[in-house]
């Protein structure tokens, strides 16, 4: 039996281990990738500790940033071929056949498998995937930079397209790391004004650097009362990690401005008044990363020079160290991606 080294998820409050376990053979309608690149999410941590309502199944390899070179295809696999370099992104599977599926919708479907969580994940050697549900990577576009864009790009592009954000219009980041250095990219693209707000000073120069027009850091100011001096925003996306972010966010806009949660604090709830909801004419929208069409869009723009991806590599080996940097924010760059297995 030939076998792979992979980052393991045996117990929800120990270290991820890593182990030799079973190379993946592809099923029908499956194929095994040889992994380059496999992209640090701070889900990757949420699934480690079982901190969601819905926890995964022990044991399970983490991981919904893999990108690599496709090595063998199983029965019935059409739309790729042995050699073909993929996105492994967080939709593994969907059924297809839902009112969700068939208009395009495909992260809604109440059937869906989520990778790294229901299905093993890229932090191994080799992934296994639903070839359907892979994306493929631009000729150009490298490993390493298209890994952060399958989950934080996309993610990140869709928040964008469903905030309506566009020209003239003035678009609040909140939280501009990880995802929120590639949501003010999109923004901009968009050709909003933007606004990034975050606590840290080094994150909020990076934000300038990457062309943001306001930026706010809500340790030392209020990032309401900022916003409101230019108005209010017409549009805040929410990517940061305390419920406190989404209550400023919510009472940073301006009349009909819309509200995009995206971010998933561990701290589950907030508090939302319904008098200025209704008077205000505020939309509140959720927003799960994006479609097979959205990840394309996604890689289309980063190979038209239109995105940088901000990063720093780790060995595989460095997982549990690489966990513990995001989880307290200790890493440089806005995003950690393992490129040596």
């Amino acid at each position: 039996m030939k076998t792979m080294k992979a980052a393991v998820v045996h117990d929800f409050h120990q270290p991820l281990r890593i182990e030799e376990v079973p190379k993946p053979e592809p099923g029908f309608g499956e194929i095994v990738v040889k992994i380059e690149a496999s992209g640090l999410c701070h889900t990757d941590i949420h699934a480690a500790h079982g901190d969601w309502p819905v926890k995964p199944k022990l044991p399970f390899i983490p991981g919904h940033e893999g990108i690599g070179i496709v090595e063998s295809v199983g029965a019935g696999v059409t739309n790729v071929k042995e050699g073909d370099r993929v996105a492994i992104p967080w939709l593994g599977y969907a059924c297809g056949e839902c009112k969700y599926c068939a208009s395009g919708w495909e992260t809604l479907c109440e059937r869906q498998l989520n990778t790294g969580y229901f299905l093993d994940g890229a932090h191994a050697q080799y992934a296994k995937a639903y070839a359907k549900y892979v994306g493929i990577v631009p000729a150009g576009v490298s490993a390493l930079d298209a890994a952060p864009l399958t989950c934080a790009g996309v993610t990140t592009y869709k928040a964008v397209k469903v905030s309506g954000a566009r020209p003239s219009e003035l678009v609040a980041i909140f939280g501009v790391g990880g995802l929120g250095h590639l949501a003010l990219q999109y923004a901009r693209i968009a050709g909003a004004t933007v606004a990034a707000i975050d606590l840290l000073d080094e994150r909020l120069q990076t934000a300038r650097e990457l062309g943001a027009d306001i930026t706010i850091n809500a340790s030392t100011q209020d990032p309401i009362e900022e916003l409101k001096k230019w108005g209010g925003a017409d549009a805040a996306i929410c990517l940061a990690v305390s419920p406190k972010a989404f209550e400023q966010a919510y009472r940073s806009l301006r009349r009909g401005g819309r509200l995009v949660f995206v971010g998933l604090p561990a701290d589950n709830m907030i508090q939302l008044p319904i008098f200025e909801t209704v008077l205000n004419g505020i939309h509140v929208m959720g927003s799960i990363v994006g479609t097979r069409a959205d990840l394309a869009e996604t890689f289309a723009l980063h190979a038209a020079g239109k995105t940088r991806v901000l990063f720093e590599t780790r060995k595989l080996d460095q997982v549990n160290e690489a966990f513990e940097e995001v989880e307290h924010g200790r890493n440089k760059a806005p995003r950690i991606v393992f490129s040596e297995f």
